[in-house]
């Protein structure tokens, strides 16, 4: 055999040369299972740039990520802490600024605690001293001192009265009206023909009763301080000086609500008149 019959039978024969099924490919051929052109559709592998991957860390400045942790500056988060600056956190203590915190302590200068310590200048409603009690209007205790009773006197109203006796104080009054007529006289006399005595009375059109001068105590002092105290009842006015019961006297005017209008005045200054309802 000669050459060139060698070389026809190594070709396959007879074809043209250079032909080679099954060989060495053309360039860039169609590969089926093999690598892919540039930047092909990759399910089950690696996502292009942002794309939305529940369960797992989305790229910077993704949205909302449940049951795991967010980018920075994500969105809400419940059951763990967020981000600086994030939202609402529920059962747990918020970034600094945050909202309301029910049940634990908020934030410097935040919102309402309801039972517990508030912050600086926040409500405290549990404990409270209660209700604010507004403050006792001034009273006029200049002498002569005089107290409208629109509504009369009543069974267990007390009258409070204090005060201080001048020095050479020669008599005080106290006086509780029934329009003009005088309901009760109560009148301390420090030097009558030298003896200390109290006068009561009651005027009635005009005219005096029968004075009441007996008492085997004479309470008050020049110069000294006094607490005077009338409880009015159904039946009498009795009358404490300094803690100490010292008289009664019977209602002489029996409508007791026609005794408007109390008068204090002579030789003492006072400090405080009271009047109030008795239990």
């Amino acid at each position: 055999m000669n050459l060139g019959d060698a070389l026809d039978d190594f070709s396959g024969g007879g074809g043209a040369p250079g032909v080679w099924p099954a060989g060495q490919p053309s360039t860039n051929p169609t590969w089926p299972g093999g690598q892919p052109s540039t930047n092909p559709t990759w399910p089950g592998g690696q996502p292009s740039t942002n794309p939305a991957w529940p369960g797992a860390p989305p790229a910077a400045g993704g949205g909302a990520w449940p049951g795991g942790q967010p980018a920075a500056g994500g969105g809400a988060w419940p059951g763990a802490p967020p981000a600086a600056g994030g939202g609402a956190w529920p059962g747990a203590p918020p970034a600094a600024g945050g909202g309301a915190w029910p049940g634990a302590p908020p934030a410097a200068g935040g919102g309402a605690w309801p039972g517990g310590q508030p912050a600086a200048g926040g409500g405290w409603p549990s404990p409270s001293p209660g209700p604010a009690i507004p403050a006792a209007p001034q009273q006029n205790v200049v002498v002569p001192y005089t107290q409208n009773l629109p509504h009369g006197v009543h069974d267990k109203l007390l009258i409070t009265i204090a005060g201080v006796i001048k020095p050479k104080a020669d008599k005080i009054t106290v006086d509780l009206f029934a329009d003009h007529d005088l309901a009760f006289h109560f009148n301390p006399r420090f030097n009558e023909s030298g003896k200390k005595v109290i006068v009561r009375n009651t005027r009635i059109n005009n005219k005096w009763g029968k004075e009441e001068r007996d008492l085997q105590h004479f309470p008050f002092s020049e110069g000294k301080d006094f607490e005077m105290k009338i409880m009015c009842t159904n039946r009498e006015f009795k009358v404490a000086v300094n803690n100490s019961h010292l008289l009664t006297y019977q209602h002489r005017i029996t409508n007791l609500r026609s005794i408007n209008r109390l008068n204090i005045y002579n030789d003492l200054r006072l400090s405080k008149v009271l009047l109030e309802t008795m239990p």
